[in-house]
């Protein structure tokens, strides 16, 4: 069974949680990403919550600015340093402050929190899990000198826009919903072939979409939720495509150590998310000595939803090595 409760943190922010398993059990942290929610790991909750599973304390909070979380409307509340702190504090609550993780998993922008994190405090977790999101550092170079990725990441610009939420929530999130219809499939390059499909495409349905859409709405939740939050991350970061006026990752430089990870990382990387390419996981080990990468070809951004059996059998065979 699913538990949603509030996390009431010391610092004032409440976080919407979903959980599933035995407070006391080593804890596994999920982060969502956008336009998504906590919802989207309840598969995985339960099953890793099962005694024949782990019996592991499984949580999946909505991130600040999501569900009935806290949603400040200043994109500044959406930098690292604030995120870290809510996953910080979340942490303290569920394993006591001595206490660590067994595992954080992520996926896009929690993805993004999570990197920030495992370098910043390494002691808060044993292991780390990231499913399709980018490493600053090879984020920031793709961005400056892969032509390819700058388009795939043209769409950020987008989402930065003032009117963006207006323009996102029209006509019944017409510009949202292709967010998952059109990574389903990429042609092969030649105009007669048939697009070649991922496993398990098609897991969009309309129990789903009632999901989202109560999100996207905000229904229930403060000002700043709904879709403000999550555009509030791509508002707040400069790890975008530079354009004219506005120089963007082009005025980002980054030591060269920086975001160094000193845990045993897995990275699941879907191979046909067109948002993030594959070049993006090349020369990781810089940064992640202890460094497992798992290329999945017949999957997209959405391999949470398409392949969850997958997923659960990756970080299952992660969790358990020695």
């Amino acid at each position: 069974m699913i538990d949603t409760w509030m996390a009431e943190l010391p610092h004032g922010i409440r976080l919407s949680c979903r959980s599933a398993g035995l407070r006391g059990r080593p804890v596994l942290l999920f982060l969502h990403g956008f336009p998504e929610a906590a919802f989207v790991w309840d598969e995985v909750l339960l099953h890793f919550s099962q005694p024949e599973h782990g019996g592991f304390r499984c949580v999946a909070p909505n991130l600040r600015g999501y569900e009935k979380s806290s949603a400040p409307m200043e994109a500044s509340a959406y930098r690292p340093k604030p995120l870290m702190e809510d996953l910080a504090a979340l942490i303290a609550l569920e394993c006591g402050t001595s206490g660590e993780l067994a595992c954080l998993i992520a996926h896009d922008w929690g993805g993004a929190v999570a990197w920030n994190l495992a370098s910043a405090m390494p002691e808060l977790m044993q292991r780390l899990a990231i499913i399709n999101s980018p490493h600053p550092q090879t984020f920031l170079r793709e961005l400056k000198d892969n032509p390819a990725q700058q388009t795939a990441s043209a769409y950020m610009n987008f989402l930065i826009r003032p009117d963006a939420e207006s323009l996102l929530a029209a006509d019944d999130f017409s510009r949202l919903w292709p967010f998952f219809d059109a990574m389903g499939a990429s042609g092969s390059g030649a105009p007669s072939a048939p697009p070649v499909l991922p496993d398990g495409a098609g897991w969009m349905n309309d129990a789903l979409r009632a999901q989202y859409r109560a999100v996207w709405s905000g229904a229930g939740s403060s000002p700043g939720a709904g879709l403000t939050g999550g555009l509030n991350y791509y508002r707040a970061s400069s790890l975008r495509p530079s354009r004219e006026g506005d120089p963007a990752c082009a005025a980002v430089t980054l030591p060269r150590d920086a975001f160094t990870i000193p845990v045993p990382t897995l990275v699941l990387w879907a191979m046909q998310d067109h948002a993030l390419l594959p070049a993006l996981t090349e020369g990781l080990d810089q940064w992640v000595p202890d460094l497992t990468i798992t290329r999945i070809e017949r999957a997209t951004h959405w391999i949470v939803h398409e392949q969850p059996a997958r997923v659960v059998a990756e970080l299952t065979a992660f969790l358990s090595k020695s």
